[in-house]
C-alpha cells in the first residue's frame, strides 16, 4: 500500500484539519506499536489495553501518522493525527477504499475445518497466472481482514481472504466489506458450537459469507453436506459443488495416501494426477475446492498440479517435524475441534512405523455445554492396537480420559493440567524412542507449541 495522508483522511472521514500533513506518504498500517514498519499508520485499538497509550512508542518505532478516537480527549499536537469516531471502523473504511482502488478479484474462504489450508491452496494455484495476495497467518477477523487488504501490492490481481467467525453476523460484515467474486465454504463441523448451539446454526452463520457475494459471483461449497445443500437453494448466484459423490460438480477419484502426501485425480481432469504434500484424505476436499476455483479462472490442470507440489502452507497445520530423540512429530497445534481431531487421528494411525505411536491431545475450546460429550466422543477415533500411548492436556480432556479407561491401562494413559506442561514434557522425553511417531494437537489456547519446541 502507498497512499498520501490526505487521501487516507478523506477515506476515514477525519474530523480535524490535516492539510499540513496531506503529502505524508503512508506505506503500511499497524495496530501493534512494537511491530511496525517505517512509514506506518498506527491504529490504536481498544482491547485489554488501550492502544492510545502506545502512540508515542509507535512514532519512536517508525510510524508517520496515527488515528485518534475523538472521545479520548485532546489529540497529540506534535505528530500527524487523524481524529475519527472509532479507529477500528476507520481501519475498515480505509481497507474498503483501498480495495476499490486496487480492484482485484476477491476469493473468500470460510469453514469449520480446512479454511486456512484451502486458502493456501487457492492462492498457490492462482499464482500460476495472477499476482496474488493472501491472508497471512490467522488474520481472518474484523481487524485481520482489513489489515490483509491494506497489505496488497498495487499490482495485486486476486485477493484470497480467509474469514473466521465466532458469532452470528461476523461473516455477514466481512462479506459485505470485501464483496467477494467467489465465496467458499469448506465444511460444517462443531467448531465454535459454544456460541451457536447446533450445527444447523453454524451452517446458518457460515452461509453469511454469501451475503456480500457479487451478483455475478460464484458460491463453491461441499456438496456432500446436507446443511449446505439445503441452504444453497436460497443463493441466486452461480453455484459449484465439490465432494466425493458423482453428483458433485468436482469430485475425487483414485485417492491414495502415504505418510507425507495424498494423491488423487479430479473428475474434471481424470488424466491429471494431483499430489498434495500433506497427510490425510480429508485434505482432498480442500484441494477440490481449490481446483473448483482453478476451473473458474481457467488455470490448466497441469499448472494446478504443479502448484500443489509447491504449496506455501501456513505454519503448524499438520506438518511433520523431527524430534531431538529421532522421533517424527506430526504438529497440528494451531487449532482443534472434534472433526479435525478425528480426521488427523485416522491419517496418523495408518502411518507405518517400527516404533510406537504416541498421541498428545489438548483441550478443544469453545464447545460450551457440549464439551464433555464431544471430548469423550474422540475415544472412538483412538484404537489401542494402533496407538500405544495417550497424553491428554487440560480440564476438558478429563471426559476423554474417562472414556478411554477401558481401552488403556494407567501406564499408557496420562492426564495433565494446563499448568503441568513441564511434567508432560519430562514424561514424553522419558518415553519417546528414536523410531516413534508423535501427534501433537490442541486448541491454540492450550499452547502445545511449547511442548513441540521442547521435543525439538
Amino acid at each position: 500500500m502507498k497512499m498520501q495522508l490526505g487521501e487516507i483522511a478523506s477515506a476515514v472521514s477525519a474530523q480535524n484539519d490535516t492539510s499540513a500533513w496531506n503529502e505524508i506518504e503512508v506505506s503500511s498500517v499497524a495496530f501493534d506499536s512494537r511491530h511496525l514498519a517505517s512509514g506506518a499508520l498506527f491504529v490504536p485499538l481498544e482491547g485489554e489495553r488501550d492502544g492510545h497509550e502506545y502512540v508515542s512508542n509507535a512514532f519512536k518505532n517508525g510510524a508517520v501518522a496515527t488515528l485518534w478516537k475523538a472521545d479520548h480527549g485532546k489529540a497529540p499536537a506534535d505528530v500527524p493525527v487523524l481524529v475519527v469516531d472509532d479507529p477500528l471502523t476507520a481501519l475498515q473504511a480505509l481497507s474498503q477504499h483501498y480495495l476499490l482502488k486496487i480492484n482485484p478479484k476477491v476469493v473468500a474462504v470460510t469453514g469449520s475445518n480446512g479454511k486456512t489450508t484451502t486458502k493456501d491452496m487457492v492462492a498457490s494455484i492462482l499464482s500460476a497466472q495472477f499476482n496474488v495476495t493472501k491472508t497471512l497467518d490467522n488474520f481472518n477477523n474484523e481487524i485481520g481482514v482489513p489489515v490483509t487488504i491494506l497489505s496488497m501490492e498495487p499490482n495485486t490481481e486476486v485477493l484470497v481472504i480467509e474469514m473466521g467467525m465466532d458469532r452470528p453476523g461476523q461473516l455477514d460484515f466481512l462479506s459485505r466489506l470485501v464483496e467477494p467474486d467467489v465465496a467458499i465454504i469448506t465444511m460444517i463441523g462443531e467448531a465454535h458450537i459454544e456460541f451457536f448451539g447446533t450445527r444447523d446454526k453454524i451452517a446458518d452463520a457460515k452461509m453469511e459469507i454469501t451475503h456480500g457475494l457479487k451478483a455475478d459471483g460464484t458460491f463453491i461449497y461441499d456438496g456432500d453436506e446436507p446443511l449446505l445443500a439445503e441452504r444453497a437453494k436460497q443463493v441466486s448466484q452461480r453455484k459449484q459443488t465439490f465432494g466425493r459423490r458423482k453428483t458433485d460438480d468436482m469430485y475425487a477419484l483414485d485417492v491414495k495416501e502415504t505418510d507425507t502426501q495424498t494423491t488423487f485425480t479430479a473428475s474434471e481432469w481424470p488424466d491429471q494426477e494431483m499430489t498434495v504434500p500433506m497427510i490425510g484424505d480429508y485434505n482432498v476436499n480442500n484441494a477440490l475446492a481449490a481446483l473448483s476455483v482453478a476451473q473458474l479462472y481457467r488455470i490448466s490442470p497441469q499448472a494446478s498440479a504443479e502448484a500443489f507440489t509447491h504449496l506455501d502452507l501456513t505454519e503448524n497445520r499438520a506438518e511433520w517435524v523431527d524430534g531431538s530423540a529421532g522421533e517424527r512429530i506430526l504438529s497440528d497445534v494451531y487449532n482443534s475441534n472434534p472433526t479435525a481431531v478425528k480426521e488427523v487421528m485416522a491419517a496418523f494411525s495408518q502411518v507405518d512405523t517400527v516404533g510406537k505411536r504416541r498421541v498428545v491431545l489438548g483441550d478443544m475450546l469453545e464447545l460450551g455445554d457440549q464439551s464433555a460429550r464431544l471430548h469423550a466422543s474422540l475415544a472412538s477415533a483412538i484404537d489401542p492396537q494402533l496407538v500405544q500411548d495417550v497424553y491428554l492436556v487440560g480440564p476438558e480432556m478429563k471426559a476423554l480420559y474417562d472414556a478411554l479407561q477401558d481401552k488403556f491401562d494407567a501406564a499408557h494413559l496420562h492426564l495433565y493440567g494446563t499448568d503441568e506442561q513441564s511434567n508432560l514434557i519430562s514424561q514424553l522425553k522419558g518415553d519417546i524412542g528414536p523410531s516413534d511417531l508423535v501427534l501433537i494437537k490442541g486448541s491454540h489456547g492450550i499452547h502445545l507449541e511449547n511442548v513441540l519446541a521442547a521435543l525439538q
